[in-house]
C-alpha cells in the first residue's frame, strides 16, 4: 500500500482506539509435535519447533494449516464466497508509474545474507521482482559456536534463531551487520528494488538469559507471563500467552511500543521500504476485549514504511478482516488452494476465491508456499520445485494480491530438504527460472488491468487467465499437449508469441487458437 493509503488506515485505527478508550515444526521427523488435543480440526495448528534445550523454535509454523475451505470455526471461513466488487486497479501503480509494493512480485530471500542478496540484485531485477523480503535482521539468539546450519540436530545452527530476538537493533550473526544491510538497501534502490524486512514484534527469545537489559529494563513488567497458549479458541490466550514458549512481550506497555517503533524507524531510515510482521495475529487490536486491547498497532505502524503486512494465519480467532483494515495480510488459506492447483487441479472454482471473507485482494500477500509451510508442515514434499511454477503462474497472473516467491534452500530436493544447509547462501535457481521470470514481467505489464478466468477443457486442467484485452497466461496440467481451437477470449485481435518458447497464438473475433505443450505455461502479451 502507498503512504497515502497507510495514513488513511492509521487515521481510522486511531479513531477506533479513541472510541475504545472512551468505553473505559518442526520439520517432520525431527521433533515430536505438540499435543494435538490443543487444536480443533478447523483451527490453525501452529506446530512446535524446539531446539535442544526445548525452547520453542519457529516463529509461527503450521503443521496443520487452517487453509481448509470447510472450516466452520474460521472467522474468515474460506467456504463463503466473496462479494464481487467493481474492479479498480489504480492501486497497482504509484503516481510515478512504478509498480506498487502491494502488487508487484516479492522475492522471499529466505535466510540469504545481506551480502548474498546484494550480489544477486541484478538477477533479481532481471527476473522481474519489484521487492525483496529478508529474514529478520534484528539481534537474535546465537546457537552453540554460532552455528550456521539452516537446521541441525544439535544447537549449532537453526534458521529460526533469527525469530528469537534478543534486542531490537539492526544486524545479527546469521545475516550480517548494519553496514552491510545499509549497503544492500543502497544497491537495491539503484535498481528500483524495494526491501521488506521480516520483524518479530510479538515476542523475544524463550531463553530470557540472552535477552538484552535494554528490553528487560524498559518497564516493570516487560512480559505477559501467562504461560503457553492452551486454547486457540480463546482470543485472549492467542494474544496474551506465549506462542510456542517464546517470551510474549507486554505489547500494551507504552515503553515496549516505543522501543519497537524506534527500531522500525531505524530500519526505514537505513533504507528499507516495508515490513512483514511475524505472528501479527498474536498481538491484540484496539477493539479487542477492553481487558487486554491496546493501541499497539496504532503506534508501531506509524513508522514511515511504504508497505506493511502481517502474518495472519487463518483459523480460530484470527480476525483477519479486521487486521486487513490497518495493514496487508497473508492469504494462508488461499495458499492451500494454490498448492492444489499446482498439483494438477486448475479448476476456476479452486483458485478464484481468495478464501478470506471481507478482505480485499488488494491488501493480500499470496504465495504457493511460505517458509513455515516449507519448514514445518510437510507440504514441501508434495511439490517438486518445478511444480511450484504452476502455482506461481496462477498468483503472478492474477490481478489481486502481492505474490511472494519463497526461495527454497540451495541444493534442496525432495530427497534433501535442507540442501547445502547453510544460512546465508543464495537459494535455489527456481526464483529466476525462465517461466517465473516471464510471469513476473507479465504481472508488471498488466498492472491496472482486470482479470478473466476460464477453463479451456472439460477436465479443468487447462486454465487461462486474461488481463484486460492485453495478455494471457495459459497453464496446461492435462495428460498431453492441448490444442486451442477457437476458444472464447477477450484478447484484442492479433498474433501473440509466448515469451519463453516463441510459440504463436492467434486471437481473432473473440476466438483464440494455438497449442499448449503438456505441463506448459504460456505467457503472451
Amino acid at each position: 500500500m502507498n503512504k497515502k493509503t497507510v495514513s488513511i488506515l492509521l487515521a481510522l485505527l486511531t479513531t477506533a482506539s479513541a472510541v475504545l478508550a472512551g468505553c473505559g515444526g518442526t520439520p517432520p521427523g525431527i521433533a515430536p509435535p505438540r499435543d494435538p488435543s490443543l487444536y480443533s480440526t478447523a483451527a490453525s495448528s501452529e506446530s512446535t519447533t524446539k531446539d535442544s534445550t526445548s525452547t520453542a523454535a519457529s516463529s509461527e509454523s503450521t503443521s496443520k494449516e487452517t487453509e481448509s475451505s470447510t472450516s466452520s470455526a474460521d472467522s474468515s471461513s474460506a467456504s463463503e464466497p466473496e462479494e464481487k466488487k467493481p474492479f479498480d486497479g489504480s492501486y497497482q501503480k504509484n503516481d510515478d508509474g512504478t509498480i506498487a509494493m502491494n502488487y508487484g512480485a516479492i522475492l522471499h530471500a529466505w535466510s540469504w545474507s545481506f551480502e548474498t542478496i546484494t550480489e544477486h540484485l541484478d538477477d533479481i531485477k532481471e527476473a522481474g521482482y519489484t521487492s525483496i523480503q529478508t529474514s529478520p535482521i534484528n539481534l537474535c539468539k546465537v546457537g552453540e559456536k554460532a552455528g550456521m546450519c539452516l537446521y541441525s540436530d544439535d544447537d549449532k545452527g537453526k534458521w529460526y534463531y533469527h525469530y528469537q530476538p534478543t534486542d531490537y537493533t539492526i544486524g545479527n550473526y546469521q545475516l550480517g551487520s548494519k553496514d552491510k544491510f545499509k549497503t544492500l538497501c543502497e544497491e537495491a534502490e539503484k535498481r528500483g528494488l524495494k526491501i521488506i524486512v521480516d520483524v518479530p514484534l510479538n515476542h523475544v527469545s524463550s531463553d530470557r538469559s540472552v535477552v538484552s537489559r535494554n528490553i528487560l529494563d524498559l518497564c516493570e513488567k516487560p512480559f505477559h507471563d501467562r504461560g503457553e497458549i492452551g486454547s486457540t479458541s480463546s482470543r485472549k490466550q492467542v494474544t496474551q500467552n506465549d506462542l510456542l514458549g517464546l517470551a510474549d512481550l507486554n505489547t500494551q506497555d507504552p515503553a515496549i511500543q516505543q522501543y519497537e517503533l524506534n527500531y522500525l524507524k531505524e530500519v526505514i531510515e537505513t533504507g528499507a521500504s516495508g515490513f512483514r510482521f511475524d505472528a501479527a495475529k498474536h498481538i491484540e487490536l484496539p477493539d479487542d476485549d477492553p481487558e487486554y486491547a491496546s493501541d499497539f498497532w496504532t503506534v508501531v505502524l506509524d513508522n514511515g514504511a511504504e508497505f506493511q503486512y502481517g502474518e495472519i494465519l487463518q483459523g480460530e480467532c484470527d480476525r483477519i478482516a479486521d487486521y486487513s483494515k490497518i495493514m496487508g495480510v497473508t492469504a494462508s488459506a488461499y495458499g492451500k488452494n494454490i498448492r492444489t492447483a499446482a498439483a494438477g487441479n486448475m479448476s476456476v472454482s479452486v483458485i478464484e476465491s481468495y478464501s478470506a471473507k471481507d478482505v480485499d485482494p488488494s491488501v493480500m500477500v499470496t504465495w504457493v508456499e511460505s517458509h513455515d509451510n516449507y519448514c514445518n508442515d510437510g507440504t514441501w514434499e508434495t511439490l517438486e520445485e518445478s511444480d511450484v511454477e504452476f502455482g506461481w503462474a496462477v498468483i503472478a497472473a492474477r490481478s489481486g494480491g502481492a505474490p511472494l516467491f519463497f526461495s527454497r534452500p540451495d541444493g534442496s530436493s525432495l530427497d534433501s530438504q535442507w540442501g547445502k544447509n547453510v544460512i546465508g547462501n543464495v537459494g535455489s535457481d527456481g526464483y529466476k527460472s525462465p517461466n517465473v521470470s516471464a510471469l513476473n514481467h507479465f504481472r508488471n505489464e498488466m498492472a491496472g488491468l482486470d482479470e478473466t478466468l476460464s477453463n479451456l477443457d472439460s477436465d479443468k486442467k487447462v486454465l487461462m487467465i486474461e488481463r484486460g484485452d492485453k495478455g494471457a497466461v495459459i497453464i496446461n496440467k492435462s495428460s498431453g499437449e492441448f490444442k486451442i481451437d477457437g476458444a472464447a477470449t477477450v484478447l484484442a485481435d492479433g498474433t501473440y508469441k509466448d515469451k519463453v518458447t516463441g510459440a504463436e497464438f492467434t486471437a481473432a473475433g473473440g476466438k483464440l487458437s494455438g497449442t499448449v505443450p503438456q505441463d506448459g505455461i504460456i505467457v503472451i502479451y
